[in-house]
């Protein structure tokens, strides 16, 4: 009885070794071969994408260019004397433009939203405040304020523009 439970253990305790290696050999196998068509879908998905992330980072390029106060003037004429018609005209014309690429933001980096919506943000704010102040009585005084303003310092969104170059740069 005990030779024959010897020759058992010789038997089966290779097979039971053989077999444990097997499983481990073909888990990892398995795991690498999961990880290599996980690594060549990820590369032809951004194949893919590069275009269309280039093609957001441009509309929104031209996005921060419209809402560029000295252009927005220059292409929304007023459409009255009423200052707070054309506030409100330059404010729905940033607004349209901006609701028009919307969609942009699944390509850009939450940092790069946030910086282009800051600048949309402080463009209207500004045109807001133009609009609140003593010398603003009519829409081309409107247009004035705001021109004045802008020779003054920066537009908003040339931060933005900046912050695209520089994620542009990045990509490259």
């Amino acid at each position: 009885m005990q030779d024959q439970l010897i020759n058992l253990l010789i038997y089966t305790v290779p097979a039971v070794v053989t077999g444990v290696i097997a499983y481990f050999f073909f888990k990892e196998h398995i795991k690498n071969e999961n990880n290599r068509r996980h690594f060549l879908m990820h590369k032809d998905f951004k194949k893919e994408a590069l275009p269309m992330r280039l093609q957001a980072y441009e509309r929104m390029t031209l996005f921060l260019e419209r809402i560029v106060p000295s252009k927005l003037l220059i292409r929304v004429a007023p459409l009255s004397s009423d200052k707070n018609d054309y506030e409100r005209l330059l404010i729905d014309s940033i607004e349209q433009e901006f609701e028009h690429n919307l969609s942009q933001q699944i390509y850009l980096t939450s940092d790069c939203w946030s910086i282009i919506l800051a600048a949309k943000n402080t463009t209207i704010q500004l045109i807001l405040k133009a609009n609140m102040s003593e010398k603003t009585d009519n829409a081309n005084k409107l247009r004035e304020v705001i021109l004045t303003e802008m020779m003054e310092k920066q537009a908003p969104s040339s931060t933005a523009l900046a912050y695209i170059k520089e994620e542009i740069s990045a990509i490259w």
